[in-house]
C-alpha cells in the first residue's frame, strides 16, 4: 500500500512538473510578439538613424568637418552631414532624449533602405506625394517648398513670366515631380535626361548645358547663392504657373507604414513650429551651405 502511495505521489509531482513546464512554454512562446510589437518603433536603442543623400543643398550636404553642429556619417567615415535636414533631425531627436546617426543613401535608394530596416527615417526633401505615400507613412510637413526655375541671367529665359514663356533644353532630378510632373507642362520644353543628383542638376544649368531646370525655392535659393550668374524664375501666384497639388509642395519625413510611435514623436515637434520657424531655419542652412 505505501508502495503504492508512493507509487502515485511520484506520478502526480510528474504531472505537475510538466503542466508548469508547458505553461512556461507559452509565455516564452508569447514574448516574441510583444518583443517584436516593440521593436518597430526603431528608436529602443535611444538612436534615430537618418538617411538622406547628403548630398541635396541646401537640404542636406557633405563637408569634412564638424562646423556649425554637423553629425558624423556612419556609413562614410572621416565625412559629416549638415543642413537643413540635419538641423531638424537634430531639433526632433533634441525634444525625445535621442541620438542622432546619419547615413548617406542615393535618392532612389532611401525608400527601399528604409522598407528593409536599414534606417528609421527618411529626412531628406522629400515631397508629400500620393505615389509616395502610399508605400511610407509621412510626418510633416516640415517645409513648404514652392516650384520655380532657374536659369542664366544673360539667357533669354530670364525676363520669362509664366511656363508658357519656356523653351528649350531641360532637365531636373531624376525621381522628383519636377522632372516627372512639372517640366511636362511646359509645351517648348526639350526634356533632357534627368540629372542623378541636385547638384548635376544645378551644374547643368550654370554651365549652359540646359537652358532652365526645375526645381523647388531652396534648393534655387541655394544655387543662386553659389552660382551669381544664376536667377530664379519664380511664377507663383500667376495664372501661368506648374499645376502641382498641395502634396508636391509640402516636405515631409518618412517613416515605415504603420510606424505611429515614431510618427508622432515627429508631429509633435513639427506641430511646434511656424513657418516663419520653418523659413529662418532654411535661411540659416543655405548661409553656411558649402559651394554646390
Amino acid at each position: 500500500m505505501r508502495r503504492n502511495v508512493r507509487m502515485l505521489s511520484l506520478l502526480l509531482a510528474l504531472a505537475m512538473m510538466l503542466s508548469l513546464t508547458a505553461c512556461g512554454a507559452q509565455t516564452e512562446e508569447a514574448a516574441p510578439a510583444e518583443t517584436k510589437a516593440a521593436a518597430i518603433t526603431g528608436v529602443e536603442d535611444g538612436v534615430l538613424t537618418v538617411g538622406m543623400e547628403c548630398a541635396y543643398a541646401p537640404y542636406n550636404w557633405t563637408q569634412m568637418d564638424d562646423s556649425n553642429g554637423a553629425v558624423p556619417i556612419a556609413n562614410n567615415p572621416g565625412s559629416y552631414a549638415y543642413g537643413y535636414d540635419v538641423m531638424i533631425a537634430q531639433k526632433i531627436c533634441e525634444a525625445n532624449g535621442w541620438e542622432l546617426e546619419v547615413m548617406a543613401i542615393g535618392w532612389d535608394g532611401l525608400v527601399p533602405a528604409l522598407q528593409a530596416g536599414q534606417i528609421d527615417a527618411v529626412i531628406a526633401g522629400q515631397s508629400m506625394t500620393e505615389e509616395r505615400m502610399q508605400e511610407v507613412d509621412m510626418a510633416g510637413p516640415y517645409f513648404y517648398a514652392s516650384i520655380v526655375c532657374v536659369t542664366q541671367k544673360d539667357n533669354a529665359l530670364a525676363s520669362a513670366t509664366g511656363i508658357s514663356q519656356l523653351s528649350g533644353a531641360c532637365t531636373a532630378q531624376t525621381g522628383t515631380i519636377w522632372y516627372d510632373s512639372c517640366l511636362p507642362q511646359i509645351e517648348g520644353a526639350e526634356l533632357m535626361p534627368a540629372s542623378e543628383t541636385s547638384s548635376a542638376m544645378i551644374m547643368a544649368a550654370t554651365s549652359g548645358t540646359v537652358d532652365y531646370i526645375c526645381t523647388d525655392m531652396p534648393t534655387a535659393m541655394g544655387a543662386c547663392a553659389t552660382y551669381d550668374n544664376l536667377v530664379i524664375l519664380d511664377f507663383s501666384g500667376t495664372d501661368d504657373d506648374f499645376d502641382v497639388d498641395e502634396g508636391e509642395i509640402n516636405i515631409g519625413i518618412s517613416v515605415v507604414k504603420g510606424n505611429t510611435y515614431l510618427l508622432d514623436a515627429m508631429n509633435k515637434v513639427l506641430g511646434e513650429m511656424t513657418v516663419e520657424d520653418f523659413n529662418n531655419t532654411m535661411n540659416e542652412a543655405i548661409s553656411v551651405q558649402p559651394a554646390i
